[in-house]
């Protein structure tokens, strides 16, 4: 079982955001700041080891911490982030949390880490409801499955999911937690909400 000190954190921010009119999620305004600024806050008391994967604005993600881009080309989605993320980390473990998530719980790490066991490959939250697949904690030995799942053309997290030894985490007491904004309007409602 990892402990927290024994995993690192990627915020995912290298998508196109095409339901954001193509403008970069995690730079988006939401109450006052950039949205990414949310997640750092939640994030940051929970772990020092946080970096951004993003394959633009560099400068403006700098500010905020080691920033890497995707290896691979046409902008595979978060799998490609997560590609990127797992081969530059210096730990086994390592956390992907998506940059358009403001409400991550702040038990995150924790309860991610606790949930795990030595034949643990992926351990992936889980709402009550739903399953948050880009809110997952990943263990490095699950690469070469995942250099095949793209090289094959596959895209899709959850049938990566398949491939390893999953665990799903119960995080259903928080289900408000996973609330993420993808278009301009979620933006406007949420916003008033903060």
């Amino acid at each position: 079982m990892p402990t927290p000190q024994q995993t690192s954190w990627v915020i995912l921010a290298g998508g196109q955001a095409t339901r954001m009119g193509g403008n970069d999620k995690g730079l988006v305004t939401l109450a006052g700041r950039p949205m990414i600024e949310h997640v750092i806050e939640r994030l940051s008391p929970q772990t020092d080891a946080i970096s951004i994967n993003a394959n633009r604005n560099h400068d403006a993600y700098a500010k905020y911490g080691s920033v890497f881009q995707d290896e691979l080309a046409d902008f595979p989605g978060p799998l490609g982030g997560m590609h990127a993320g797992l081969k530059q980390a210096n730990t086994d473990w390592v956390g992907f949390v998506p940059c358009d998530c403001p409400q991550i719980p702040l038990d995150l790490v924790e309860r991610m880490c606790a949930a795990c066991d030595d034949n643990t490959d992926i351990a992936v939250a889980h709402d009550g409801k739903y399953l948050q697949p880009v809110i997952t904690l990943i263990h490095k030995r699950i690469l070469p499955k995942l250099n095949d799942f793209l090289a094959n053309g596959d895209r899709k997290i959850i049938l990566l999911y398949d491939f390893c030894n999953t665990i799903n985490v119960d995080f259903s007491d928080q289900p408000d937690a996973f609330i993420n904004l993808n278009a301009p309007h979620e933006l406007e409602k949420f916003g008033t909400l903060v």
